[in-house]
């Protein structure tokens, strides 16, 4: 069993920074400025939802349920980093007087690696339930879709929260990283540290893997079905396009936000010799990595929302007037076919 890092104190590493080094790289009026346009963002994304949801097909209205659960967890986690990072950098506290016991950055943590994980293995739902929609149409059960995609998104919250619950059961710790304003998983190299930190980037690469395979194998159905000998009697309708266009656009953002943030914690934690002392402290160039690469990622968390907003059938078609000409499609299921009554 590993130490479960419950002593006062254990969430603290010697970061070596003065004052004036925070205040030049910890600004509260750019944290407040991006948390808030996230914010914004998830909500219009929220009432463009709401608008959707009404009238909507069964499968689409399926995605919506996923996409709902990805907006709420994009802003919850901005919301709640948010709220203590914003704190952090207007007061420059001293996390060591402010939480000696290590209570709030141990709940930093859990959260971070909550609103981390979640959105990328709902990225992975969401690309095997489109998968099996446009693949296999007759294989899954058509009623309580709804149900069962909200069930979907409350198992992939609860996997994320057990992972994010592992430093308190003793494998891993949370401490306090550099600028001093935030909290994560320790790159160290103690087997817990080691254990978490590859838990961690392999569960999120794998999603990230999972959701290209499987966006590849639906986008080259659609394409197969557009232009297949069958493609006069059996069509994508336009909102399975739409869908794949969304889904696609979440899978290459949280790609290029997360891919650099998950590899080096990897490295990081696989290093020889280990990139941690024995006391605990990183170099100055392995912390500011780990802090830009953490802001790439948190780019996520805004982007996701606007993907699902500009890539819409009536943004697209405002952009691209040639597409409200093309006739009605029809659905990507076969199609029963009557023959004429003779009169």
């Amino acid at each position: 069993m590993w130490p479960n890092g419950s002593a006062p104190g254990s969430c603290f590493r010697p970061t070596n920074i003065t004052l004036e080094e925070r205040r030049l790289i910890a600004s509260p009026w750019f944290a407040a400025s991006f948390c808030l346009v996230g914010l914004a963002s998830n909500l219009l994304a929220l009432r463009v939802l709401a608008g959707a949801r009404q009238g909507s097909s069964q499968a689409r209205s399926s995605f919506l349920t996923f996409l709902c659960g990805l907006v709420l967890t994009d802003f919850m986690g901005l919301l709640s980093t948010g709220a203590v990072v914003v704190a952090q950098h207007a007061a420059l506290f001293d996390w060591r007087a402010v939480d000696p016991r290590c209570r709030l950055c141990r709940f930093f943590g859990v959260i971070m690696v909550f609103f981390g994980l979640s959105p990328l293995l709902l990225g992975a739902a969401m690309a095997s339930e489109r998968y099996l929609g446009i693949t296999r149409p007759f294989s899954r059960p058509a009623a309580a879709s709804q149900r069962r995609a909200w069930a979907t998104v409350a198992l992939v919250w609860a996997a994320a929260l057990a992972l994010g619950l592992l430093p308190l059961l003793g494998v891993g710790r949370y401490t306090v990283q550099y600028p001093g304003s935030w909290c994560f998983l320790t790159l160290g190299p103690g087997l817990g540290d080691v254990a978490f930190g590859l838990l961690f980037a392999l569960l999120g690469g794998l999603s990230v893997a999972l959701s290209f395979v499987l966006n590849t194998v639906s986008v080259a159905t659609l394409c197969r079905v557009y232009h297949g000998r069958e493609a006069a009697q059996q069509r994508p309708r336009d909102c399975e396009v739409e869908m794949m266009a969304q889904l696609t656009g979440i899978m290459v953002v949280a790609s290029v936000c997360w891919a650099p943030l998950l590899v080096f914690i990897a490295q990081t934690v696989l290093r020889s010799p280990p990139a941690m002392s024995p006391t605990g402290q990183l170099s100055r160039a392995t912390e500011k990595q780990l802090l830009i690469y953490l802001r790439v990622a948190t780019w996520n968390q805004i982007l996701d929302p606007w993907v699902y907003i500009l890539f819409r059938r009536a943004v697209i078609r405002r952009l691209y007037p040639r597409l409200s000409a093309r006739p009605r499609s029809l659905s990507l299921q076969p199609q029963l076919t009557r023959r004429p009554t003779m009169a």
